[in-house]
């Protein structure tokens, strides 16, 4: 099955959230300071990720490296 990637950035919230595919009824599960994984709500899988404060870690660290709860497969058009 193919999936899309969503990346959706609030610049004035510095709020970055990623998710996989269509978007369905979840919820945040919080793995970390300011970090969430989106649950979907059916079938209780990772559909997604959040991060607040994204810019300001990104400054913080002189980069970010962030292991995502799920894997991510990226398909030539």
């Amino acid at each position: 099955m193919k999936e899309s990637l969503n990346i959706y950035y609030d610049e004035e919230g510095d709020f970055l959230e990623i998710n996989m595919g269509k978007m369905t009824k979840g919820f945040f599960r919080e793995i970390g300071d300011g970090i969430a994984e989106r649950i979907d709500e059916k079938t209780g899988k990772i559909t997604g990720i959040s991060i607040l404060s994204f810019k300001k870690r990104i400054k913080k660290e002189k980069g970010l490296n962030i292991s995502l709860p799920f894997k991510v497969q990226i398909l030539k058009a």
